[in-house]
């Protein structure tokens, strides 16, 4: 029950902070938090539970419920799964929507969250082919956007690598180990029981779809495809000493793909050439693109500086007026005796003129 008062006295506070979270946002954003809300509404039945999600034995032949891949994203069962979902869309709304556009930004979340549907259909169906439990099949209940999430740190990773969040005694945190530092934490979560099975996998197959998404196959406005940024790469996601056996593991799928022409070949080399301007270097992972990203977000972030110093100093001059408004007031409520000002000091009188005395000697006596 204190939790209970402590959270409705909080009521008006957190209605204040969602909505300047979703004040600026498109509709797509907004439709999405609003339909999430729906769906944590509709989760205490059961039979919707069954219905909108999607299951991995009923998604396989011969049942084919395609139609659970556009309904299973929408539906949480935890009303903090429900806080994290809304925040994180926001969010996405405010810092990759404005540089990807809404297009983009709708075809990111349609293709992220179907591909999620069939990579953990297709982790479940392995797991059933190692134990034989037709459980993995049946009772297993895939639902939530979890992956959409996992996505959204790959693509903050790719917009902001470098980007410092907290500094602890073990080293710095940066949007570099969101991504696989989250991983971990939902797998030991599902170990002492706190989250479902279903979110690790989904969270693993957010990050690898939305990855190869944003590597390979993003178009751009110039014409290019993907992100070849050496930042960007997959073992990039891991500790410096274990990229090595990261690359190690990737290169051959990974030469096998660009053969398949799935995937293009890494960059080695740098390009030179003559303009009538002057030399032109082009070097790998350097994309104009990705130039271009980084300058909008700096101007981007350099805006909203100018305009919360501004804001700042607006507020200060008006506390200023407000002030000076109650002295003129307070001033004016009470009587102030007037005193007669003293007499300015007369000046001195000027010295009196000297008299000049023509002293003659006497003239002497006539005998």
């Amino acid at each position: 029950m204190a939790a209970l008062r402590v959270f409705s006295r909080n009521i008006p506070y957190l209605r204040q902070q969602f909505s300047a979270l979703l004040g600026n946002t498109s509709p797509s954003v907004k439709f999405i938090c609003v339909v999430v809300v729906i769906g944590y509404i509709l989760s205490f039945s059961d039979d919707v539970v069954k219905v909108l999600s999607v299951t991995p034995g009923y998604l396989l032949p011969p049942s084919f419920q395609f139609w659970s891949t556009f309904t299973f994203w929408f539906l949480e069962i935890h009303f903090w799964e429900v806080i994290v979902d809304i925040v994180s869309v926001g969010l996405c709304g405010k810092l990759i929507e404005p540089l990807w556009g809404r297009l983009e930004m709708m075809r990111f979340f349609v293709l992220i969250n179907i591909g999620v549907a069939f990579l953990t259909t297709f982790y479940y169906l392995v797991i059933f082919a190692c134990t034989g439990q037709t459980s993995y099949l049946f009772d297993i209940h895939v639902h939530g956007l979890a992956g959409y999430i996992a996505a959204i740190t790959v693509a903050v990773k790719q917009i902001l690598p470098d980007h410092l969040l907290v500094k602890t005694p073990l080293g710095k945190l940066t949007n570099r180990s969101v991504s696989l530092l989250l991983l971990i934490i939902a797998i030991a979560m599902w170990g002492l029981g706190a989250l479902e099975g279903t979110y690790p996998c989904m969270w693993a197959s957010g990050t690898i779809i939305s990855w190869v998404y944003l590597r390979f196959w993003q178009r751009h406005s110039n014409g290019s495809y993907g992100d070849s940024a050496e930042n960007f790469s997959f073992d990039n996601f891991f500790p410096t000493v274990l990229q090595p056996v990261i690359r190690g593991i990737l290169g051959p799928p990974h030469r096998l793909l660009v053969r398949l022409g799935l995937c293009a070949p890494s960059q080695r080399r740098v390009h030179l050439a003559l303009s009538p301007g002057g030399v032109t270097i082009s070097m790998p992972g350097v994309e104009p693109q990705d130039m271009e990203r980084r300058r909008q977000i700096a101007l981007k972030a350099l805006s909203e500086r100018l305009s919360k110093t501004s804001e700042q100093t607006r507020q200060k001059n008006l506390s200023s007026k407000v002030n000076m408004d109650a002295v003129r007031k307070s001033a004016g409520s009470h009587v102030i005796p007037q005193f007669p000002a003293e007499p300015a000091p007369r000046p001195p009188p000027p010295p009196p003129e000297a008299t000049l005395i023509d002293i003659a000697e006497p003239s002497p006596r006539q005998s």
